[in-house]
């Protein structure tokens, strides 16, 4: 047998795949194209409900004005950092997987490991972001009565309608994140297989 007739042999192997194949069809590559953009916009719209959640109240016991803002909880700030770097990330990544899309053949198992790589590397920050955020604004929904913590959304309501909002946006960036991740790894797994 020749090096011919292998190389003809292997190339058929790759292209009958079953199950399809992501690293050769322009399918796969467009499903992550179309989750790439669904991830900048959700993180995008996360960070902007966020930094816009502020709100300005007059407490009737004391005489002052007082004021809540996603900058007064290091929580809220290292959501919004990290949402930041997802959506960055998400602008990367789309322009990458924009061109392993126009020519599918290209691509190479680095861009490959890459976007696996990050993809995971996201996951864990978007929703470790999401968790802290979480359980700063359930603290400041229901309170803590064993440390005398008291919940402060029924006096800035529209403020925790905000966080809640944008925290809700950013678990579906986890899930995005989560399901881009998966998908890289499997594009992966069929290309060196």
């Amino acid at each position: 047998m020749g090096s011919d007739e292998t190389k003809s042999t292997i190339d058929t192997e790759k292209t009958t795949v079953p199950g399809g194949s992501c690293t050769t069809s322009k399918s796969c590559w467009m499903v992550q194209v179309v989750l790439r953009l669904f991830l900048f916009a959700a993180t995008l719209t996360s960070i902007v409900v966020m930094v816009t959640s502020k709100q300005s109240k007059t407490i009737p016991i004391f005489p002052f004005h007082t004021q809540a803002k996603f900058t007064h909880s290091p929580a809220f700030i290292y959501f919004v950092v990290a949402l930041s770097v997802a959506c960055f990330y998400s602008i990367i990544s789309t322009l990458a997987t924009l061109s392993a899309f126009k020519k599918p053949s290209s691509c190479s198992a680095i861009l490959l490991l890459n976007l696996a790589i990050m993809d995971a590397v996201m996951v864990g920050i978007v929703a470790s972001a999401t968790g802290a955020s979480g359980g700063v604004a359930y603290i400041g929904l229901k309170g803590n009565k064993n440390v005398r913590w008291r919940k402060i959304c029924d006096l800035y309501d529209t403020f925790c309608h905000h966080v809640g909002g944008a925290i809700a946006v950013s678990l579906v960036a986890s899930i995005i994140l989560l399901l881009l991740s998966i998908i890289s790894v499997l594009s992966l797994y069929k290309r060196i297989r």
